[in-house]
């Protein structure tokens, strides 16, 4: 086995669907890498602050005597390359390790492709990170664990919306004959409703603030611009880091219309007396089959001075209460969003959303690496909104 690892180029756009195509075959059918050369969401381009690159591992070894080497695909993985605001440390060029697939996930003989990946992607970025994973308990995880990345668990908060819908169809609560009779009893009995909405306004309760003077008023904005600018300046120096979220990057992250495992998502603007104080990305997420039939909305990514975060938070959730979510989900690591959460009536869940940072990067974020309470991380970072590209 002769593996070298290569930028992935339109060549390689073959061999990459054949490898796909065993992924998919004996394993998780959504385990795919891009079947183009070219990302489709946020490409290179000649001045872009952010964009993607991609790579593949290429088995070069002789088959049937041929004299000419057959090229066979046997992993990829995607850097994200962008900027990181650390505060007193100023701007650094990072890179977020994403989508890493190979063989060795259904043929144990290329077990080590894995490593070999994700080794490449330090030599080419050692200010690296992973972010989501599933878990601290997954495969990847512990492989980037014991690489000498850190490995930083971010808060996963949820509210029910509708909760006897929430009681039928969630599927990841619903495991075992007795466990979902009881849920079911639950729902049509209304105790269900009690005991989640009584438990969601003790939050609120507990978390109470005093609400800031001035009317606010949310608006539904197209496209980031100047008032993006003025507010990144604002806030940055709140947080101890947070890749760049000026408006120019903004817009290269959520263009309109972009197919994503949001099915749609929207950017929402929070002023008071005439000036920008928030704003929020909000979508719903497509089917998935831990959530059933429920429509799941999403507080995706969001930005805003911590005495407005809770404004930001509320806003955003009356939104997609509107629009007849049944659960609202998001993931936080600073303290001041988390709390907003709280008040908002958010309960606390376990996370499988992991931030993983390599041994250079965590130097650099030191002393504050491991208190998430002090950066920014929310779902849109890492890989972002696209599945499965």
């Amino acid at each position: 086995m002769a593996i070298v690892i290569q930028p992935y180029r339109q060549e390689h756009e073959a061999a990459v669907q054949e490898f796909n195509r065993g992924l998919r075959a004996a394993s998780d059918p959504n385990l795919v890498f891009s079947q183009t050369a070219v990302p489709r969401w946020l490409p290179p381009a000649n001045d872009n602050p952010v964009w993607n690159e991609f790579y593949v591992a290429v088995d070069g070894s002789q088959k049937d005597g041929s004299p000419k080497a057959a090229v066979t695909v046997r992993g990829a993985y995607a850097l994200k390359q962008e900027v990181l605001f650390v505060r007193g440390k100023g701007l650094h060029h990072i890179a977020c390790y994403h989508h890493p697939l190979s063989t060795g996930i259904v043929d144990r003989s290329f077990a080590s492709v894995g490593a070999l990946l994700a080794r490449d992607a330090l030599a080419r970025q050692p200010l690296l990170y992973a972010l989501g994973m599933g878990g601290m308990e997954r495969p990847i995880a512990k492989m980037l664990k014991a690489l000498g990345f850190s490995l930083t668990p971010i808060p996963f908060y949820f509210r029910v919306v509708h909760p006897a819908r929430f009681l039928r169809e969630v599927r990841a609560l619903r495991t075992g004959a007795w466990r979902a009779s009881l849920m079911d009893i639950a729902a049509a009995s209304g105790a269900g409703w009690l005991a989640i909405k009584s438990a969601q306004a003790a939050t609120s309760l507990r978390s109470r603030s005093p609400k800031a003077s001035g009317k606010v008023i949310v608006e539904e904005r197209a496209e980031f611009s100047d008032w993006a600018d003025e507010l990144w300046a604002l806030v940055k120096e709140t947080v101890s880091f947070a890749t760049v979220r000026d408006a120019n990057t903004l817009r290269l992250l959520y263009p309109p219309n972009f197919s994503s495992d949001i099915a749609s998502t929207r950017t929402l603007r929070m002023s008071r007396n005439g000036s920008a104080i928030g704003w929020a990305i909000i979508g719903q997420r497509r089917k998935d089959a831990k959530f059933g039939a429920m429509r799941v909305g999403s507080i995706v990514d969001c930005w805003a001075l911590p005495e407005n975060a809770s404004t930001v938070i509320r806003a955003a959730t009356r939104a997609l209460e509107k629009d007849g979510v049944d659960l609202i989900v998001s993931n936080q690591s600073h303290g001041a969003w988390c709390g907003a959460l709280e008040k908002a009536g958010f309960l606390k869940g376990p996370s499988t959303f992991i931030f993983a940072a390599s041994k250079e990067l965590t130097k650099l974020l030191q002393p504050t690496q491991g208190n998430p309470a002090s950066f920014h991380i929310t779902r849109a970072d890492g890989d972002g909104l696209p599945v499965n590209f």
